[in-house]
């Protein structure tokens, strides 16, 4: 197959669009994708110092090197990652995040639970089972989020893809909670802002523009994940994606224009005491949080 738009031998057909596309297109459609949701959001302005929640799988690697890639000749931006060790033996190496930091020039933070909190998710899954994976997300971005803020970022930068990101919208439409679907428009100043460059890259030509440009992405799974009702949705959206291609960006496009329709659903709800979020009393979350922070588990 030749590509397209040149003629050169094409490495991807896009279902969804009707392109062949060589390497050259193929990078440069990935890259305007999320050029494009950086300036539609203005998640990147001078004097920014961005970190990317740096795992070592190929989505927060395809992330770093293309915002390294992207400000690599600006002095007004900074570029750092930053890896969490979640105690999760046989799991994950936070070597592998640092040799991927360091084969692009870019400096690695740490931090670990056992460090922060005196447990690992080792320990937390024996007392807390199917648990332990919503322990482990909440603590984790927690503790990203405060060793971003005594690192002086100004944005954490996630690896999510269009594919996680339509799973989400399916995922809060059937099971009826539209504050999330529309999100909301208040702003906590005790945490810094997320920013998704590639929400808008379905997440195989992440994964291919991954292993184009970083060398040992991890893929392993961690043994502790357990979503049933979302890999369900997640397995009904990827076959009705087969014979509706463009389903995903549908989904992405209805989240946008509900959130600007009827983003005051949210706002109206009561807030968090802890961090301002949509929530009656102290959220989930804030719940986990205090609940490790105090007791250990």
């Amino acid at each position: 197959m030749q590509c397209d738009k040149c003629g050169r031998n094409a490495i991807l057909f896009q279902e969804y669009s009707g392109q062949h596309l060589c390497m050259h297109h193929f990078d440069a459609d990935v890259e305007a994708k999320a050029k494009h949701e950086i300036r539609s959001y203005q998640w990147m302005i001078p004097g920014d110092h961005i970190a990317v929640a740096l795992s070592g799988d190929h989505s927060s690697a395809a992330l770093l090197y293309f915002l390294n890639k992207l400000t690599i000749n600006r002095r007004d931006v900074r570029i750092s990652a930053i890896s969490v060790d979640e105690g999760i033996a046989g799991y994950r190496d936070t070597e592998h995040a640092v040799r991927i930091a360091e084969s692009l020039n870019i400096p690695c933070i740490f931090g670990s639970f056992q460090e922060s909190f005196g447990i690992s998710t080792d320990e937390i899954a024996r007392t807390k089972g199917p648990l332990a994976c919503t322990y482990c997300r909440v603590l984790r971005n927690y503790l990203l989020d405060r060793i971003a803020r005594e690192s002086g970022v100004t944005k954490l930068a996630l690896g999510v893809t269009l594919d996680k990101g339509a799973v989400k919208v399916l995922k809060d439409i059937l099971q009826g909670v539209p504050e999330r679907l529309v999100g909301s428009k208040r702003v906590s100043g005790r945490k810094i802002p997320l920013i998704r460059p590639f929400i808008s890259v379905p997440h195989t030509e992440v994964e291919i523009y991954a292993d184009l440009h970083v060398k040992s992405c991890s893929g392993s799974r961690c043994p502790y994940m357990h979503m049933p009702f979302e890999e369900d949705v997640q397995n009904i959206l990827n076959e009705f994606s087969i014979r509706h291609p463009a389903t995903k960006y549908a989904l992405m496009s209805l989240k946008k224009n509900l959130g600007g329709a009827c983003g005051s659903i949210a706002d109206s709800r009561p807030s968090c005491e802890q961090c301002g979020q949509p929530a009656e009393g102290i959220c989930v979350d804030c719940s986990i949080i205090r609940e490790v922070i105090s007791h250990g588990c």
